[in-house]
């Protein structure tokens, strides 16, 4: 229970006069009994709050920087109508900053036996669930002097998927893909690894496609086409150890690794390939497998959203021997984690030949675009040692870089807003040269 500013004011215009004419005990009492006796009477008609009945219902997901709405439904099944204030408590994380108390509060009115709904409407600023905390009502009396207060505990958690940014790729990359595929007019020649048809021989064809049986029981020459073999293994590997946690931009680089392994995935679950997924640092934090191709990004998206950086060093050696474990058979494995130099040589390259030997080998990478903007501008004096540091922290990674790929490592090393695509790219470039 609690007085209002309304009680508050009159009280305090009640007691000006008597202070001025009649400083007294007596005229005190005289304004303010009155007063307390009207609070009380307020009090005793403003509807009961613990007995008031909360459910919810609404959405349970949405990707980051959507919205979603969960509605909360107030029953009253006392005699006296509620007037109330509510607060819709969920964590600050649930809004964009400066917008949690506007949409978090409600005002309503919900007359005696009746039911009345309030919609509150989140816009998360971080991937994971986000669970609804306590329900706090201030239901007020009919002069608005004093207030009933309680709380309520209803349970609720929208999970909050990532965001896909990269999605605005695929339709380029499916065109690319059906040309592999032999599904359009443009024909891939001499590419893949899966016999399709025979077709009349043009200049600029490989000679090592002409078929020639084919040809000697036809009058003109005639070659092989192929297709990409369908239902490989791709297994989509997350380091998400500490340098995971590291902030390109706005945002951890997991949550760019995660935007292209959704890309990927999407793609070559189109291509007709299984797709796993593995997240690691000293245990496994997630692990997909065996999903159908309509199943597999929902499964991976969801499975994504409750991940986070752990601020451990990442166990290159348990990491290695669980990949080994969930490709029991020839894949290719696609691991999203860092080009510095130390948790590469001093972790990744000792053990990198235990992958090499039965698997094709992808490492991506993201990229800070600081160090590239910094590296050009060495001429500035104004930013000399910026510079300077910046040039020897990208030479790091080229150097790193060049290490994985004597080791016959695919790398992709891009910005955020490239490497998904550059990822794609360089899964297709490997289905064309037949290497998956």
């Amino acid at each position: 229970m609690a007085l209002t500013g309304r009680a508050a004011l009159l009280a305090a215009l009640g007691s000006l006069p008597v202070g001025i004419w009649d400083p007294s005990w007596t005229g005190i009492l005289a304004v303010n009994g009155p007063l307390a006796v009207a609070c009380a009477c307020d009090f005793a008609l403003a509807a009961p709050v613990r007995r008031l009945r909360l459910t919810r219902s609404g959405d349970t997901s949405t990707r980051l920087g959507d919205t979603a709405d969960v509605t909360l439904t107030v029953t009253n099944p006392s005699n006296r109508p509620l007037r109330a204030h509510l607060r819709d408590a969920w964590p600050p994380s649930s809004w964009q900053r400066g917008t949690e108390t506007a949409a978090s509060r409600h005002h309503l009115t919900v007359p005696a036996g009746e039911r009345r709904r309030v919609t509150t409407r989140l816009r998360p600023t971080r991937r994971g669930d986000r669970q609804a905390d306590r329900v706090t009502i201030r239901s007020f009396g009919p002069l608005g002097l004093f207030t009933r207060q309680g709380t309520h505990r209803v349970p609720w958690t929208v999970r909050v998927l990532p965001p896909f940014t990269s999605r605005k790729h695929l339709p380029s990359k499916l065109s690319r893909l059906r040309e592999l595929d032999g599904r359009t007019s443009v024909l891939t020649r001499g590419e893949g690894t899966e016999f399709d048809s025979l077709r009349e021989y043009v200049p600029g064809d490989d000679t090592r496609s002409i078929d020639w049986r084919a040809t000697a029981r036809q009058s003109a020459v005639a070659v092989r086409t192929w297709r990409p073999e369908r239902d490989r293994h791709i297994l989509l590997v997350l380091d998400t150890g500490r340098t995971s946690a590291g902030r390109v931009g706005d945002a951890p680089r997991l949550d760019a690794s995660m935007d292209a392994a959704l890309l990927l995935a999407a793609l070559a679950s189109r291509a007709g390939d299984r797709v796993d997924l593995l997240a690691y640092d000293r245990r496994v934090r997630a692990l997909v497998q065996g999903r159908t191709v309509g199943d597999v990004l929902p499964s991976l998206v969801n499975t994504m959203a409750a991940l986070e950086p752990e601020l451990v060093e990442t166990d290159a050696r348990g990491l290695t021997a669980t990949a080994l474990r969930s490709a029991p058979r020839r894949s290719l494995i696609v691991l999203l984690t860092t080009l510095d130099a130390a948790p590469i040589e001093e972790g990744l390259l000792p053990v990198l030949p235990q992958l090499t030997q039965r698997h094709t080998v992808l490492v991506a990478s993201v990229a800070d675009p600081y160090i590239s903007r910094m590296a050009k501008a060495r001429g500035n004096t104004d930013a000399v040692y910026e510079a300077a540091a910046a040039a020897q922290a990208q030479g790091e990674r080229d150097r790193t870089a060049e290490q994985l790929r004597r080791h016959g490592v695919s790398v992709v090393d891009a910005v955020p807003d490239e490497l998904a695509p550059a990822l794609a790219d360089a899964y297709l470039e490997l289905k064309a040269a037949g290497r998956l």
